[in-house]
């Protein structure tokens, strides 16, 4: 069998399955679960399906295996070192398509859940910090270790050192130890670590409370929440008050504030 044979159809290489309005996408190539381009392509593709897909209300990212995700596809990228350019067309490629996946996550309307079930380390951890929530089970570690191959984790350190401490960030990165659930959990990375049996039930009931949510000030919350975060005081001000005023106008809010006087549950249309 030649090496094209072995490797599995995109479509294959991510697995989604619809429950109830939450997207649960699922990294399909273990052992490793690596982000080599056909699979960047195929996460890419279904987080850009479920934009336009009303019915998505929330979307859950998790790993297939062991490992939720082991970073780049090192063997991969390695073969391109044989390339006229010695694989900096590739290098380039790559990282320009992690960094546009990495991107769309944090400028998603939906809200985009890490599931980590196993270990995360460099790109994979990356990963993580670019959702918008994190839930690890017990058995979780994450790790930068990039250093340990004598490459820093210069795109993996943007999402990290958005979630933890700076000092957290850079021993992570400069040493590539391995922190534990508890560990990362105390750092912020992750936002709650659960038992290993309980972890996807969990994840699932988080995500159900979301989902139950108006769709549009859920939209309009996250978008706000980003562009503030690397503003000024005033600034973040300026862009959220300006935001909540339009909240305010919507129908969903109109409809909520009607429900919570009437007693009654509202009903969302996402307007």
């Amino acid at each position: 069998m030649n090496e094209l044979a072995r490797v599995k159809p995109v479509e294959d290489l991510v697995r989604s399955q619809m429950t109830d309005g939450i997207l649960r996408i699922a990294l399909a190539n273990p052992p490793a679960n690596a982000l080599s381009m056909a699979v960047m392509t195929a996460l890419q593709a279904a987080l850009d399906a479920a934009r336009e897909d009303d019915a998505v209300r929330v979307i859950v990212i998790a790993g297939e295996g062991k490992v939720f995700c082991a970073g780049h596809d090192l063997k991969e990228m390695t073969a391109h070192r044989t390339d006229p350019d010695k694989g900096r067309e590739w290098f380039e490629d790559t990282f320009a398509a992690c960094s546009r996946l990495m991107q769309s996550i944090s400028a998603h309307p939906k809200p985009v859940i890490a599931e980590v079930a196993g270990i995360a380390t460099a790109a994979g951890c990356q990963l993580v910090a670019a959702c918008d929530l994190a839930i690890a089970s017990e058995h979780a570690r994450f790790g930068v270790n990039g250093i340990d191959v004598g490459l820093f984790c210069h795109t993996p350190a943007v999402a990290l050192s958005r979630n933890v401490s700076r000092k957290h960030a850079m021993d992570m990165l400069l040493t590539g130890d391995l922190i534990d659930a508890r560990t990362a959990e105390s750092y912020g990375l992750v936002g709650q670590v659960v038992p290993q049996d309980e972890l996807t039930r969990f994840v699932m009931k988080r995500a159900q409370v979301i989902a139950k949510k108006s769709p549009l000030a859920v939209r309009m919350g996250k978008k706000s929440f980003y562009e503030q975060v690397g503003l000024d005081l005033a600034d973040a001000y300026d862009v959220t008050s300006r935001a909540i005023v339009e909240n305010m106008l919507a129908h969903d809010a109109e409809e909520g504030i009607s429900a919570f006087f009437g007693k009654r549950k509202p009903e969302w249309n996402g307007k």
